[in-house]
């Protein structure tokens, strides 16, 4: 019964139907994903010659992907292992048709490979023989499965990465962006303003397949089939707790494909959330503070934000010599309710032997209660400044004798932030961006872009983020081969950052399997002048 179930759900697969796919085995997939047969069994894969692999580390997600779409290092191609490729032949794709694609992803390897059955498959998972009787590459493990995990396993991969997914169409690629109520509002219409803009441009140089292509830094970017793009701008309203449902409402009328930029004031948790649970790409969102959960897989953000910033703090602090046994305490200011109260929340935990003084504002506190939390700073004290730029202007004179002062750049500001003179000759910054005199000729592309298009530059880092979001995604959908599959967007992002020029504020962007963050350092600058 099992086997003959399996041979219809290939059949329907290989003649082309587009069908909703039965549910995924919850067995298999966690041999597949986790690498235990049971809960607490781990999987065991062995390799002639080399050591054997247990649990996660023999999962086959680990060269196969979790789409199960494959992925190539190097001169190694891991080929795809879902039913759809699995039980029919290999298919030869040429040069040519790869040029044409701009893709660099190669499918299926070797090309023209025999198609496998249940057993043949059996075989190969067990003995690493492949269905035309050849070993199998060193790198495949095998694995001694028993008769019933191999059948969830098989029935797994049958079913991986097949059916109809929301948001595609034959013609039409559907994508949302997502606005919070507390984000800026001027922030909001140019972030609007540049999507509109590029998905306007993207569909015009997009009239079938015999339309020019659309240049991403001096070079072409060509799918082998054309689909519009179409956004979907939803603005959220109310409380965070309301959000996750208002999300799914919208999800429900609006299906998509993916998440693209987006823009948040104080919190994206609940659309984090969202995106991870209903298993939809959230690409390269405006957000200063992101969530950082290492297991989640469907988010992807720029950086870490201030939480970064409160790394680079802590970078520099643990860098303790004998002569700083006198420090005295850190003495940190933010404002309740804001992204600084995280930030500073983070510098705690990153550095559990200092002593911590944090002075919390309040809303409608003003430059006498701002006065108040710094009074008794001494000079033996390190204070960092978790506020936004009103805030830094109304600071009163510092202390006499402090020295050790760390400034949010992100908060404040940049290079822009309104500190008085007394403030700028004892104060470093955190600054997560490549420094101004680096990146200016970073930023000729997209502000060119800008300008050409007449679209008015109201917040320059969220417009060039939202740029630089917008052709990630271009790249990579060219590179997909039109594999519209949301696990393997996710991973195909992974694989296309590292290799882009045009990087906008970002020195570098790049992302190995399973890391969210793509951009990961940053400097402690000083003010070069009062």
């Amino acid at each position: 019964m099992a086997a003959r179930a399996l041979a219809a759900a290939a059949a329907l697969v290989l003649c082309g139907a587009v069908v909703t796919p039965a549910p995924l085995s919850v067995v298999g997939q966690r041999i597949f994903r986790d690498g235990e047969l049971a809960p607490g069994v781990p999987l065991r894969g062995e390799r002639a010659g080399a050591p054997s692999l247990q649990g996660r580390d023999a999962a086959c997600l680990q060269c196969h992907r979790r789409s199960g779409l494959g992925m190539v290092e190097g001169k190694i191609v891991i080929p795809p292992i879902t039913g759809r490729f699995l039980f029919r032949p290999g298919q030869r794709i040429t040069r040519d048709s790869l040029m044409h694609s701009g893709a660099t992803h190669l499918l299926p390897s070797p090309p023209d490979r025999s198609a496998y059955d249940e057993s043949t498959l059996e075989r190969a998972i067990r003995e690493g023989i492949g269905a035309d009787g050849r070993p199998l590459d060193y790198l495949m493990p095998r694995y001694d499965l028993d008769d019933a995990s191999m059948q969830e396993l098989i029935g797994y991969l049958s079913r991986l990465s097949s059916g109809r997914v929301p948001g595609v169409t034959g013609s039409t690629l559907h994508f949302a962006t997502i606005v919070t109520p507390d984000a800026d509002p001027v922030a909001r219409d140019g972030m609007i303003d540049v999507l509109q803009q590029y998905f306007a441009e993207k569909n015009s140089r997009y009239i079938g397949e015999s339309a020019s292509p659309l240049l991403q830094g001096g070079r072409p970017v060509q799918a082998r089939v054309q689909r519009n793009w179409q956004l979907h701008v939803w603005q959220l309203s109310g409380a965070p707790e309301t959000w996750e449902a208002q999300l799914d409402q919208r999800l429900r009328t609006e299906p998509v494909f993916a998440v693209i930029s987006g823009l948040a004031g104080v919190t994206w948790e609940p659309v984090h959330r969202f995106c991870e649970r209903q298993a939809i790409p959230c690409l390269l969102p405006n957000v200063d503070l992101p969530v950082v959960a290492p297991d989640d897989f469907y988010p992807v953000y720029f950086s870490q934000g201030v939480l970064l910033e409160a790394q680079l703090i802590a970078a520099r602090l643990a860098q303790a010599t004998s002569s700083d046994a006198a420090r005295g305490r850190i003495v940190q200011v933010f404002r309740d309710g804001d992204i600084g109260a995280a930030a500073a929340a983070r510098l705690r935990e990153a550095l559990p032997h200092e002593r911590f003084v944090d002075r919390t504002l309040g809303h409608d506190d003003g430059p006498r209660q701002l006065a108040r939390a710094l009074a008794d700073a001494s000079a033996r004290d390190t204070v960092v400044l978790w506020l936004r730029a009103a805030d830094l202007a109304a600071l009163p004179a510092p202390a006499h004798g402090i020295s050790a002062v760390y400034v949010s750049g992100l908060m404040g500001g940049l290079e822009h932030a309104p500190l008085a003179q007394a403030w700028r000759s004892i104060a470093s910054m955190t600054y997560p961006y490549e420094l101004p005199e680096g990146r200016s000729l970073r930023l000729n592309y997209p502000l060119g872009w800008f300008r050409l298009r007449k679209i008015a530059v109201v917040n320059e880092r969220v417009q060039v983020d939202t740029y630089i979001a917008c052709s990630v995604l271009l790249e990579t959908l060219a590179s997909m081969l039109d594999e519209f599959v949301r696990d393997y967007l996710v991973e195909r992002v992974e694989v296309m950052l590292d290799s882009r020029i045009v990087n906008g504020y970002y020195t570098r962007l790049g992302l190995a399997p399973g890391q969210r963050f793509a951009s990961k350092g940053g400097y402690l600058v000083r003010f070069a002048d009062p």
